[in-house]
């Protein structure tokens, strides 16, 4: 088989990006750009607008990036879910325009198994278990008997939208993650919080109202960031030993945007190192939400022979990682 190209498109949430890579894992392109503001969270409407008006600024700079025409594009790739419906649909709608345009195959796929098939890739991870951590998204992922199945996960919400909403309540803009890391080096002042880990799962929001209050209290902003990263990122990092040790499987890697948090991945290290596994984590432009990944599982469904008819072709905002049918390995 020739060499394919394929031009994916992220837009989940904040993130629209365009990503393009080829069949051999080579990587050309990877722009975005990201709906942010100075207080509150995201407006889903609004972010849809942002990635409305930049798709096709976007596109040309990655085109330019690659040094690629249009024409050069075998397949077109897209995020079909989960993630928030007016992002997801504008992001579907520039899919299918750009396939009908050349007469090219479209090919959806899920957000969350893009993320470990990318880490795979530039990692060179052959079995990992995945800890999935992101904005709204927080699983413990593996594949097993013909499927990635989620192995733990959050009960109520996402650690990056956990973390963003006590962000907000300090009154720090969006997205938070990264000031509320910045702010818990500037301490190590330890203070108890809740800590719920039931059995493989985790939750969060006993431990952001415990936040909120010791914050009303007049706790200190550093010792709470501090203190907030060590209780939720150790949370993080038992169910995901956890599931090693039940799967025995030696490899851990991370993906999601709060992945990028050098604590969480110092933790994590920690932990691989004393269970004598490896311990992988890409890039961090590869962490956060991209197209790239977006592209090279399109890459991958489509070598593994898997089409669709682009009329038929919608979003799924609910879908999970353990709803897709895995043929490409």
């Amino acid at each position: 088989m020739k060499k394919l190209v394929c031009l994916g498109i992220e837009s989940t949430a904040h993130t629209f990006g365009v990503g393009i890579i080829d069949s051999k894992g080579k990587v050309l392109a990877n722009v975005r750009d990201s709906y942010t503001t100075k207080k509150g969270g995201i407006i889903p409407n609004e972010a849809a607008k942002h990635h409305k008006k930049i798709k096709d600024k976007i596109l040309n700079d990655a085109l330019n990036e690659a040094g690629l025409a249009l024409n050069d594009i075998n397949i077109i790739s897209f995020s079909q879910g989960p993630g928030i419906a007016p992002c997801l649909l504008q992001g579907m709608r520039f899919a299918k325009e750009l396939a009908k345009k050349l007469n090219i195959p479209l090919i959806p796929v899920n957000h969350c198994i893009a993320h470990l098939e990318i880490g795979k890739l530039l990692t060179k991870a052959k079995d990992p278990v995945l800890l999935y951590v992101s904005g709204a998204n927080t699983q413990v992922i593996s594949y097993a008997s013909g499927k990635y199945r989620i192995f733990g996960e959050t009960l109520d919400i996402g650690v990056g939208n956990f973390i963003d909403s006590f962000a907000r309540y300090i009154g720090l803009g969006f997205p938070g993650g990264p000031r509320i890391a910045e702010l818990a080096k500037k301490s190590n002042n330890f203070i108890e919080l809740p800590y719920s880990v039931k059995g493989m799962d985790v939750a969060f929001s006993g431990l952001l109202t415990n936040l909120k209050q010791k914050y009303d209290k007049g706790n200190k902003i550093e010792e709470l960031s501090f203190s907030l990263q060590e209780h939720a990122f150790a949370m993080l990092v038992e169910v995901s030993e956890r599931a090693m040790a039940h799967l025995k499987k030696k490899e851990l890697l991370l993906g999601g945007g709060v992945a990028c948090n050098t604590r969480l991945q110092e933790m994590c290290k920690i932990m691989c190192k004393e269970r004598d596994a490896k311990f992988f984590c890409p890039p961090n432009e590869f962490l956060t939400d991209n197209a790239t990944m977006i592209a090279w599982l399109g890459i991958l469904m489509f070598k593994a022979g898997q089409r669709c008819e682009i009329e038929k072709v919608d979003i799924n905002p609910y879908e999970r990682t353990d709803d897709v049918e895995v043929k490409w390995l």
